[in-house]
């Protein structure tokens, strides 16, 4: 991709490159590019300038993308000159515009209305501006020198999304009806990576802010720090599957469980809703060790939710009356729990290990127990925190266990914080949830 640098104040920062009508072979290729650049591109900023680098200077010395966003709102989203030195980005030229006119004939306001497309040059805004937008096109073709332009609009399935505008200085062949015809297949390739784009957008935020309100609050513990993280896949369709828990119980007890539904998206994050309430109920209802529990569950699961298999760690959080706390836990093919001492001493608690829910076993999953030290950390996570395409769980696991022991003596919400920031891998396309719970200090210190 042709790199596209910054536009000082004074435009056109560079001569311009003579632009030229296209064969019919040349078309066709520039078609076929620039196809290629935007499916293979969901980010909108970088799809554009792909396209931009494209077009110029083969077919103009200028182009202008002007966008209507989901609020009716326009934008000069993007200015972009070629001269001699290659591609410079004007950005005092790109900013917000005025609404679009209902009923201004001038070529940008029909354009953004899905009307047509048209030419137009600098004597198309010499008379009196009809509109907003009329203001904004006369400053343009006065600040780029552009002599000729052609102009077409941006369109999705459903709607009219903008305006892409390509222009011409003196020293190029002028535009022509017969230049609209490519330009309106450009610019009708542009508004369906646009509306892709914008898909995948919601698509992202509706599964986010579903897992968000999914996620519970906290419960108040005396003496016990608690709290929780959750980060969102990178990629909305890994956005969905883990989750934290914790609740009270009614012995006096206290579930926590960190888990991961196999599987991504909305689907995902609705099995975990389904998945959490039935371990609750579960939990809540059978006064039971924590791998009968697990047990049950698994039972379950196929019959009554729409989850098929799962990673879970269901542990209960206890103390006695000299104040010792115990913690007992059974796990179903989820990465241990680690446990930091205040000295920095770390250890994975990995005693209960069994198959993930799900999996058909004649083998019974079992539970585990450990006294905890006083003023220690657990960190109950998910493997997007340890493990990527490119790091091997190992290697995550390692470097959770010495980011963790540098940070325990840090408060329980900057442990937090600081062991996402450095743990997490940077080529991770999963989610990540984080459960951790500090117990108090011993008496007297």
């Amino acid at each position: 991709m042709t790199d596209i640098t910054t536009c000082p104040e004074a435009v056109p920062v560079m001569p311009p490159v003579a632009a030229r009508s296209l064969s019919e072979l040349e078309r066709l290729a520039l078609l076929a590019d620039t196809t290629a650049q935007l499916i293979s591109n969901l980010d909108v900023d970088e799809a554009l300038n792909r396209v931009v680098a494209l077009v110029l200077p083969r077919l103009a010395d200028w182009a202008v993308v002007d966008l209507i966003t989901e609020s009716d709102d326009v934008s000069r989203h993007l200015v972009v000159h070629a001269g001699t030195e290659g591609l410079t980005v004007c950005e005092e030229l790109q900013g917000p515009m005025p609404p679009v006119s209902d009923a201004s004939p001038m070529p940008l306001s029909r354009a953004l209305r899905g009307v047509a497309s048209n030419l137009a040059g600098p004597r198309t805004y010499e008379g009196e501006p009809d509109s907003g937008i009329a203001v904004e096109q006369r400053r343009l073709f006065q600040a780029t020198g552009i002599k000729t332009a052609a102009i077409a609009p941006i369109r999705g399935p459903w709607e009219v999304l903008g305006a892409l505008t390509l222009g011409r200085s003196e020293e190029s062949e002028p535009f022509t009806t017969h230049d609209l015809g490519l330009l309106e297949d450009i610019a009708r390739r542009i508004g369906l990576a646009l509306e892709n784009a914008r898909h995948y957008q919601r698509q992202r935020q509706v599964a986010e802010t579903m897992q968000r309100y999914l996620l519970p609050q906290l419960p108040h513990l005396p003496g016990v720090g608690m709290t929780a993280r959750y980060l969102a896949a990178p990629d909305a369709s890994y956005v969905g599957g883990d989750w934290y828990d914790a609740f009270h119980l009614p012995g006096g007890d206290t579930a926590l469980v960190i888990g991961d539904v196999v599987g991504h998206d909305l689907e995902a994050a609705a099995g975990m809703a389904q998945l959490r309430n039935v371990i609750r109920a579960f939990t809540w209802s059978q006064d039971q060790s924590t791998d009968r529990v697990v047990q049950h569950l698994n039972e379950a699961m196929t019959q009554i939710t729409d989850v098929r298999m799962a990673t879970m760690i269901l542990a209960r959080l206890a103390v006695d009356a000299a104040g010792v706390w115990r913690l007992r836990w059974s796990s179903a093919g989820h990465p241990p729990p680690l446990l930091v001492g205040r000295d920095g001493l770390t250890r994975y608690l990995t005693e209960a290990n069994g198959l993930l829910l799900g999996m058909p076993s004649s083998r019974p999953w079992s539970e585990a127990s450990v006294t905890l030290p006083a003023d220690s950390t657990l960190v109950f996570y998910t493997d997007g925190l340890v493990e990527s395409r490119r790091q091997p769980l190992d290697v995550g696991m390692e470097n959770l266990r010495r980011h963790a022991a540098s940070l325990a003596h840090r408060t329980l919400d900057v442990f937090a914080d600081q062991l996402l920031q450095r743990s997490r891998p940077h080529d991770n396309d999963d989610d990540v949830a984080l459960l951790a719970v500090r117990l108090p200090a011993a008496t007297g210190e």
